[in-house]
């Protein structure tokens, strides 16, 4: 009888252990906070800076996910049902670069340089950027027979907005310029999550298909009309992402 308690004793440890291993993975209520590593879906139009542009030759913005850089960011998710998880990201940039007016050379003209003349100082245009982008969308999870990992299928849609005004006091230059972009988004996402323990997980996400409209335009001077453009952008198996992150 003592063996038989002594194997009971020794068996609870384990049996605690397994019960405690099959409750890894997210429940109703549970929160996720977790750092991603993706491509970089922002958008910025720069203004027209200096002489006045050509109107020849203005494209809208890329919104191809191969020419976008690496970014790090994050990802906030609440599960308002058991399998199911609403997601929500985003973030934003606000640069502000004084400006600082020319300073004339010691040449009367460009004609009357010489050796030794001090050239012009150009003016400093004096600049702002404002950049933003979020995303929602939610996913649903499976359970598979391997503790802890989850596959997961949903939806995102996205928006992406950046501008830049450029104002210069010099009789050489335009004065303001208004330079914007934004992008729309829509996207399929599938991924992977593994709970390594009951709060901590690692995933992988890629989107199997992705929709982005872009608008990109610049208002070279106060009294003209935009420079103005747009494009339409299709993805298959876009935006892969990794993940590391917490559940509380």
């Amino acid at each position: 009888m003592k063996i038989n308690k002594l194997l009971i004793l020794a068996a609870l440890p384990m049996i605690g252990l397994t019960a405690n291993a099959q409750d890894k993975g997210p429940q109703k209520n549970d929160f996720t906070v977790a750092a991603t590593v993706s491509y970089n879906n922002t958008v910025m139009q720069n203004a027209a800076v200096g002489t006045l542009p050509s109107y020849n030759g203005f494209q809208a913005q890329s919104t191809n996910w191969n020419d976008k850089s690496l970014q790090v960011g994050i990802e906030g998710g609440w599960f308002f049902l058991d399998e199911w998880k609403l997601v929500l990201g985003g973030g934003m940039s606000i640069t502000k670069h004084p400006g600082y007016s020319g300073v004339p050379g010691s040449a009367d003209s460009d004609e009357s340089f010489e050796w030794g003349d001090v050239p012009s100082y150009g003016a400093v245009a004096d600049q702002n950027f404002v950049q933003f982008n979020v995303y929602t969308g939610v996913d649903r999870y499976f359970k598979t027979k391997v503790d802890g990992l989850y596959l997961y299928a949903g939806a995102r849609v996205g928006y992406a907005y950046g501008r830049n005004i450029s104002f210069t006091d010099d009789e050489y230059n335009m004065g303001k310029s208004v330079g914007e972009a934004f992008n729309v988004r829509g996207a399929l996402t599938g991924g992977v999550e593994y709970y390594i323990t009951d709060g901590l997980f690692v995933g992988a996400q890629v989107d199997p298909f992705a929709y982005t409209y872009n608008r990109s335009l610049i208002k070279p001077q106060e009294g003209l009309s935009n420079l103005d453009a747009n494009s339409h952008n299709y993805s298959i198996l876009a935006a892969p992402t990794i993940k590391i992150g917490f559940k509380f």
